[in-house]
């Protein structure tokens, strides 16, 4: 991309979201948020970056968003299930609106998994004809001071149908490090990079982990996948969310979760952070 060119970023306000948008910032490069509330994307990240109203589905917002944006950081709303009526236009979008480039956030493991939402787009974003590189990160460490920071905090366990299945985990710190390297440099376009950290723990390990480092005993619950479901919905959770959860949960149940890559160390130069670094440093999320 051009030394000057505009980076749009998706899901600003985002653990991976917000982090891309301050890679990019210390990199130098002119950055626009997208979001469907810039006065909460400005809140959280200032007003270095422009702020611009972007909703998936909505397309009177696309043109000004789109406008001028040469590389874009894509992400899927966790919230959104039907990608091909709220996705798969904006990725058509950003094409006409001459995007050269995009970074898209997927998974592990999507080739193998129709069954997840970014397996759609992958296969969209290769028939659309942007230039894509793939990011398949393993499970984030931010999930558990985010999506399971309630019942660490205050139940003392960790509820995921995950069985002894093995997990490789990832800081999204790291990620968005690859994400923003990829972005602003050539290269990168067509290539799918597995992005894990270096261990794959079970959760039973990981509540040790917790316990150890907290000082207080963290137990691993491991409900069935039905149990799961009646558990999160009972906490509120929308059900497609909790349908992706069950399918993330199920691979790590069936022993596919475990993989780790050298892609991310190898793009960063460094080791990625340790679980147990991770934990140290956010466990004022996990104290009551």
């Amino acid at each position: 991309m051009s030394a000057d060119g505009l980076v749009a970023v998706t899901g600003p306000t985002g653990n991976v979201g917000a982090e891309v948008v301050r890679q990019l910032q210390a990199a130098g490069a002119r950055v626009r948020t997208l979001s469907r509330s810039p006065a909460e994307a400005s809140a959280l990240l200032g007003d270095g970056p422009e702020h611009v109203r972007f909703v998936f589905g909505d397309a009177a917002t696309y043109p000004e968003a789109l406008d001028g944006v040469e590389a874009l950081f894509l992400m899927r709303p966790p919230q959104i299930a039907d990608v091909a009526r709220r996705i798969h236009p904006a990725i058509d979008a950003a094409g006409a609106a001459g995007v050269r480039r995009i970074a898209f956030l997927s998974l592990q493991g999507v080739e193998r998994n129709p069954l997840v939402p970014h397996h759609r787009i992958e296969r969209h974003l290769r028939a659309a004809g942007v230039p894509t590189t793939f990011l398949r990160p393993s499970f984030f460490m931010q999930n558990l001071s985010t999506t399971h920071r309630e019942e660490i905090r205050l139940e003392d366990a960790i509820v995921v149908p995950a069985g002894r299945g093995r997990t490789s985990f990832v800081d999204a710190r790291d990620v968005a490090e690859v994400a923003a390297k990829v972005l602003l440099e050539p290269g990168h376009e067509g290539r799918a990079y597995e992005l894990t950290g270096r261990e794959a723990p079970t959760y039973a390990e990981v509540a040790d982990l917790l316990s150890e480092v907290l000082g207080r005993p963290v137990t691993y619950a491991d409900p069935t996948p039905w149990a799961f479901w009646r558990d999160r919905r009972s906490r509120g959770t929308p059900m497609a969310f909790v349908l992706v959860m069950l399918g993330l949960y199920t691979v790590a149940r069936l022993g596919l979760a475990g993989r780790t890559s050298p892609d991310l160390e190898r793009l960063l130069g460094r080791p990625p952070t340790s679980l147990r670094a991770f934990v140290h440093d956010h466990a004022e999320a996990w104290r009551a």
